[in-house]
């Protein structure tokens, strides 16, 4: 049988470390590709490789995990005024979407990591885009990563795949399918090592990780800990 590979959209933050311990419960062999865009702050980039060192001693599975390539993109910055790539505040503007909405960014990773993919033999991408908790962010849709991956496959001229495996479940969903793939110990990494924080805090840490706890991202994270908690009679773990 062909081995079978993936290349996973890894930022450093909760949602894409689960998606990176999904695709090494799947795959044969595994890539990661992260972007510098002069987001706001660095420190889901600066996680990434404890996280991925810690990933890579999770029993059989973590043996999989291949290289990493970081790709900076500067003029994302440049032609976005963004709460993510300005210090501005956090808010709804005037279109409705939050001012967290960095215009186009899904769609230039996809695309740049498709053009790794090809170079790196590699034809399925695997992002933590999701519908369910998504603050309205139009390139986290379904049918965008459909439409993404079938302009891809035109475009390349070779079947590229895209796999959200958090595109239909709540954040709580998003700590249960973490635990059933690496236990506890997963659940450790998330709550020590992923950043998700839109203002970069990780001088507080709370019940569900590390962040300012004000931030939509952070609300979020929270509350999914919580719903998650609820539903299984997790017995809480004493803070570090």
């Amino acid at each position: 049988m062909p081995e079978s590979s993936a290349l996973v959209l890894f930022s450093g933050g909760q949602d894409s470390t689960v998606c990176l311990a999904w695709a090494l419960d799947r795959y044969d062999r595994i890539e990661t590709v992260g972007f510098s865009y002069g987001q706001r702050h660095s420190v889901e980039l600066e996680q990434r490789e404890i996280i991925r060192s810690k990933l890579a001693r999770l029993g059989p599975a973590g043996q999989r995990l291949g290289g990493d390539t970081v790709l900076d993109l500067p003029a994302l910055q440049s032609i976005s005024d963004t709460a993510l790539t300005r210090d501005t505040e956090i808010a709804f503007a005037a279109t409705g979407l939050p001012t967290t909405f960095v215009p186009g960014r899904n769609l230039l990773f996809l695309t740049y990591a498709a053009a790794l993919g090809y170079r790196r033999g590699i034809a399925t991408i695997v992002g933590g885009m999701c519908e369910t908790d998504f603050s309205g962010y139009p390139d986290c849709r379904n049918d965008t990563m459909q439409a993404m991956a079938q302009a891809l496959s035109l475009g390349l001229a070779t079947p590229v795949s895209i796999e959200t495996p958090l595109m239909f479940i709540d954040k709580a969903g998003t700590w249960e399918l973490a635990s059933k793939l690496g236990g506890e110990d997963l659940i450790q990494i998330i709550l020590e090592d992923t950043h998700t924080c839109y203002v970069g805090d990780r001088t507080n840490r709370h019940e569900w990780g590390y962040g300012c706890g004000v931030c939509p991202a952070c609300d979020l994270r929270a509350k999914g800990w919580a719903e998650w908690q609820a539903r299984t009679n997790r017995e809480l773990p004493q803070k570090a």
